[in-house]
C-alpha cells in the first residue's frame, strides 16, 4: 500500500497544456479512479504516476514522503496493465505471468508459488498452459491483471481495463477487480470515462474537465453533491437548466426560466446566470413535503421495465423524469398535461460555467 500525492502537476506537450496543475492525494489502501471524457488529462496524470511520462519543472509526485516525480517506473513500484492487456502471444499464461519475475531471476520453485498464487487470486488456477489466444477477452484481462500483481506493487494503476470487454462481462470484471482490491488492500488508481464503472467500483472519484480536477469525493458526494456544473451534467442523466436569480433572501434564491418561478433555493454564489440541477428521480408526480412545483406537456413516455421516464415540456424546455412504472403513468401520452413537483432540498443551483 502507499499514499500518493500530486502537488502542482503540470505537463505540457509543445504548446498544448495537457496539466494544469493538478493536486491529488490518494489514499493509502483505497481504489481512487480517474474520471472524465477523452482529452481531459487523466491518462496523461495516470502516466506521470507510473513514471512512463515525466511532469514539467516544479512538479512534485510523492509515494509516500519519497519524492518519486523524476523516478522510472521500477523503481517507485508501480505497475500498469493496459488497455490492451499486452500478453505475449507466444508465452503461456503461467510465463505471461512469471514474465516480471523471471527478470528479477528469482528462483524457479519461488516463481511456480508466486505464479500458482496470482492466478488463484484471479480465478484462472488450471489455465496455466494456456496460450493468450485460447482465452476470452475476460480471462485475457484476468492474465494481465495477474501478472501485475504477482510482482508485488505499490500501486497498481488501471487504464480504461474493461473498454474491450462486451457489457456483461464488463459487469463481472468490474466485481472481480473490487474484490482483488478489497482482498489485498492494494491502493489502485483507476481511469475510466464510464460514469456507471466509476460509480460502481470507487471509493472516491476525481472528475476531470480540460487539464484540471473539477471535484473530488465519493461517488454518493460526486453525483448528489456537484460542485460544478460540468461535474452535475457528467455524472450521468440529468437535468440542467439555464436560469437565472430574480430574488434573494441571505442563502435562499428564487429562480427563473421559461416562466417558471422556483423559489426558496439554496445558492450562495455570486453570479446571477446559473443552472438549476435536478436529478431525474428527484422528481415525482403527486405533491411532495417542501415542494414546488411546474406545469408542462408529455412530450415523451420511454418504458424501461422498473421504471418509465417521462420527458416533459416547459416553453422550450425539456425536463427528463424517472419513476417507478405503474399502469397510471403507463397510460400518459405526448400532449397530455403533466404537472412536475420536486423537494426543494433535491434541486442544486450552480454558477454558469462556459462549458
Amino acid at each position: 500500500m502507499v499514499e500518493v500525492r500530486l502537488e502542482n502537476v503540470v505537463k505540457t506537450f509543445g504548446e498544448t497544456v495537457a496539466l494544469k496543475g493538478i493536486n491529488l492525494n490518494i489514499k493509502h489502501g483505497e481504489l481512487f479512479t480517474l474520471l472524465g471524457p477523452s482529452g481531459c488529462g487523466k491518462s496523461t496524470t495516470l502516466r506521470i504516476i507510473a513514471g512512463l511520462d515525466f511532469p514539467d519543472e516544479g512538479s512534485k509526485v510523492y509515494f509516500d514522503k519519497d519524492d518519486v516525480t523524476y523516478m522510472s517506473s521500477s523503481e517507485r513500484g508501480a505497475v500498469l496493465v493496459f488497455q490492451n492487456y499486452a500478453l505475449w502471444p507466444h508465452m503461456t499464461v503461467f510465463d505471461n505471468v512469471a514474465y516480471g519475475l523471471k527478470l528479477k531471476k528469482l528462483p524457479k520453485e519461488e516463481i511456480r508459488k508466486k505464479v500458482e498464487w496470482a492466478l488463484e487470486l484471479v480465478k484462472l488456477k488450471g489455465f496455466e498452459d494456456r496460450y493468450p489466444t485460447q482465452l476470452s477477452g475476460g480471462q485475457q484481462q484476468r492474465v494481465a491483471i495477474a501478472r501485475a500483481l504477482v510482482v508485488e506493487p505499490r500501486i497498481l494503476l488501471l487504464d480504461e481495463p474493461l473498454s474491450n470487454l462486451d457489457a456483461k462481462l464488463r459487469l463481472e470484471m468490474r466485481s472481480e477487480i473490487r474484490r482483488i482490491q478489497r482482498e489485498l488492500g492494494i491502493t489502485v488508481l483507476y481511469v475510466t470515462h464510464d460514469q456507471e464503472e466509476a460509480m460502481a467500483i470507487s471509493d472516491r472519484i476525481a472528475v476531470m474537465n480540460v487539464g484540471t480536477v473539477e471535484q473530488v469525493g465519493t461517488p454518493r458526494e460526486i453525483y448528489e453533491s456537484p460542485k460544478t456544473e460540468f461535474v452535475a451534467s457528467f455524472m450521468g442523466k440529468t437535468n440542467v437548466i439555464p436560469a437565472e436569480v430574480v430574488e434573494r433572501n441571505g442563502d435562499r434564491v428564487t429562480v427563473e426560466f421559461e416562466g417558471i418561478r422556483l423559489d426558496g433555493l439554496h445558492y450562495t454564489g455570486e453570479s446571477d446566470k446559473v443552472v438549476v440541477v435536478i436529478r431525474p428521480e428527484r422528481i415525482n408526480l403527486a405533491p411532495v413535503e417542501n415542494g414546488v412545483s411546474m406545469e408542462g406537456t408529455v412530450d415523451l413516455v420511454e418504458y424501461y421495465g422498473f421504471f418509465v421516464e417521462i420527458v416533459g415540456l416547459f416553453g422550450e424546455t425539456r425536463i427528463i423524469a424517472r419513476t417507478i412504472s405503474d399502469r397510471d403513468i403507463g397510460s400518459l401520452r405526448p400532449t397530455q398535461p403533466v404537472k412536475f413537483y420536486i423537494n426543494r432540498d433535491d434541486i442544486i443551483v450552480l454558477p454558469k460555467q462556459n462549458l
